[in-house]
């Protein structure tokens, strides 16, 4: 039930996240502050008080007026402050509930919130906008769903004691520094870092790669996007199979195979609004988000334990095995990277005629679209037939 609400409350972060998404840089700001709280202090209380502000914040924000646009902008930063609290602190308290397999399990369900959660931000804030004619009221469904959340926090959650379920005495755990915290952390933050450099140069390479190309090729934004995906895989591929020998190697196979992958993003999100009608894009945006996280990282890392499991099944435990099973697991990655860069070759082979399309039909050159109507047509001679009373009636 305690991973139900928080599943519940993570919908609604991201329902609130893509009505109106300008919080990012409380949320970066402030996310490391909940973080040290979070560690030290009550954490359902932060929860409630987070979440509590979050739904008053955004409900207020709805009744600004548009001569005040700026306070708008301050009032949705504000929202990083729920964010913040929530999104550092919820998957801890998971973590103090259940371990290994279980845990697994429970955090792919909490985090199959954000591709649904997601999606609804989109289909729910169009929809109410439509509705009200008013698009302030799409800012007033996610506050009342919040009030909800707060009392399932009040009456449901039962805070566990840190890494209850992980210690074999009673004894309690000893704090340390946030100093002496960032110290310990930072040197597990290679990778993280990494993904950070990365994804800036894959992401500035592939747009300009890509409009270079166009000049002489229509068909370069899902070609550009086909190379970083198939280009990536090998090196991925290498940087699992020389992890155990070298980790300098693994590192610099890791940064290539990230910055081919990244190269995407941007693009990706161009393709979908250019072949697309306007009014249109924004369920479209939704679908994308949803299939994307589905199909991506909301269950993947439940798909590679399993598989990381079912290696390691009927053979006795060492840190060994574990390491050769994730590795094996992980290897699965690199083969989606083929398949993915597979299917933008097949995209290459229709984009210019979706575009095309999408371009005249926002011009109001080509028809709308009309979903045909079953006709029945009685043939003027020949022998009679029985035909059904519902389809005369029709």
């Amino acid at each position: 039930m305690i991973v139900a609400v928080l599943c519940y409350i993570n919908l609604l972060n991201y329902m609130d996240r893509f009505t109106v998404a300008v919080f990012i840089s409380s949320y970066m700001v402030l996310a490391p502050i909940f973080g040290y709280l979070g560690d030290r202090y009550h954490r359902k209380r932060l929860l409630c008080l987070g979440i509590a502000f979050w739904s008053a914040v955004t409900l207020g924000s709805s009744f600004i007026p548009k001569e005040r646009f700026w306070l708008l902008l301050v009032t949705r930063g504000l929202v990083g402050v729920g964010e913040a609290s929530y999104s550092t602190i919820a998957p801890t308290i998971i973590a103090d509930l259940f371990v290994s397999d279980q845990r697994s399990r429970m955090l792919a369900f909490f985090y199959f919130a954000i591709p649904v959660g997601s999606g609804l931000g989109y289909i729910v804030g169009s929809k109410v906008k439509d509705l009200a004619e008013d698009w302030h009221w799409a800012l007033r469904v996610t506050p009342a769903l919040g009030v909800v959340a707060v009392v399932l926090l009040v009456t449901v959650l039962r805070e566990p004691p840190r890494g209850a379920v992980e210690r074999h005495s009673d004894s309690p755990l000893r704090y340390t520094s946030w100093a002496a915290d960032v110290r310990a952390l930072s040197r597990n933050l290679i990778f993280g870092l990494i993904t950070c450099v990365t994804g800036f140069l894959g992401v500035g390479a592939g747009v300009e790669i890509s409009k270079r190309l166009r000049r002489t090729n229509p068909r370069a934004d899902p070609l550009v996007c086909a190379a970083g995906l198939l280009g990536s895989a090998p090196f991925l591929f290498l940087a699992l199979v020389c992890a155990q020998g070298s980790s300098v190697a693994t590192y610099v196979f890791i940064f290539i195979g990230e910055t081919l992958l990244s190269l995407n993003w941007a693009i990706v999100a161009d393709i979908l609004l250019y072949v697309v009608v306007p009014t249109r894009r924004s369920t479209a945006e939704s679908f994308q988000i949803v299939m994307s996280h589905l199909l991506g990282d909301a269950g993947s890392p439940y798909l590679i334990g399993v598989i990381s499991d079912r290696i390691q099944r009927g053979r006795p435990p060492s840190y060994l095995l574990e390491f050769h099973s994730l590795q094996y697991a992980l290897m699965l990655s690199a083969f989606a990277g083929v398949l993915g860069g597979g299917f933008f070759l097949a995209t290459a082979l229709f984009i210019q005629g979706d575009r095309k399309r999408a371009e005249l039909s926002t011009q109001g050159l080509l028809p709308e679209e009309t979903e045909p109507e079953e006709r029945i047509v009685v043939p003027k001679r020949g022998r009679s037939t029985k035909v059904p009373v519902s389809s005369v009636l029709i």
